[in-house]
């Protein structure tokens, strides 16, 4: 685990009490609408949830597609903690690490993506796994926070020193990038409103 990601995890830990509820997840509830309506657009078998922190995203899902086989990855055994007891066995949550996914290769239909995806340390690296455990035809649905671009410059000159792991704010032409890197085609990246962008692609 590298210094990002232990930050992320201490901070994600502290916070899971609150998270549902509290000032820390408010940008993550913003996102929660907006990727449900979409994924509920496109087949959804089987979805997993990449940083799904209290697992309550894969709970609203869960409310629309009861039947979905649903998995959560994340770093913090305390936001795990919170989302088990909210999920109980209605979904496979383990702790992990995105760049190293341990899922068998094309297992999924959907992987979401809300707001981890600036914590990552290494994209490129989670983009190339979340291709693998996607099957022919799935799709990455990532929503994630911005700014805009003379601010989310200083901003990015700022994270390293930030407590809680952030190690990037992306512009949509930057993200669009990484996912046309990673082989991801016929989705786009665009902003939901000044803080936020929506991506997608299909592997």
């Amino acid at each position: 685990m590298n210094d990002y990601q232990e930050k992320s995890r201490r901070a994600f830990d502290g916070q899971a009490a609150d998270y549902d509820t509290g000032h820390f997840g408010d940008h993550a509830r913003k996102l929660y609408g907006v990727l449900l309506s979409q994924v509920m657009q496109i087949p959804h078998a089987a979805v997993l949830d990449l940083g799904c922190g209290t697992g309550e995203l894969l709970a609203r899902f869960l409310e629309q597609a009861p039947k979905a086989r649903c998995a959560g990855l994340d770093l913090s055994e305390g936001m795990l903690s919170v989302a088990r007891e909210k999920l109980g066995d209605r979904a496979e949550l383990v702790r992990g690490d995105a760049e190293r996914l341990p899922f068998g290769d094309g297992v999924f239909d959907v992987v979401l993506c809300s707001d981890s995806f600036h914590h990552y340390p290494d994209p490129r690296a989670v983009l190339a796994e979340v291709s693998r455990v996607l099957s022919p035809g799935g799709v990455l649905l990532l929503g994630d926070c911005t700014a805009p671009g003379a601010v989310r410059g200083l901003m990015n000159l700022l994270l390293p020193l930030s407590r809680e792991g952030d190690v990037r704010l992306y512009g949509r032409k930057e993200l669009r990038g990484l996912l046309d890197a990673a082989g991801f085609h016929g989705g786009e990246c665009r902003k939901i409103d000044a803080t936020s962008l929506l991506a997608w692609g299909i592997r």
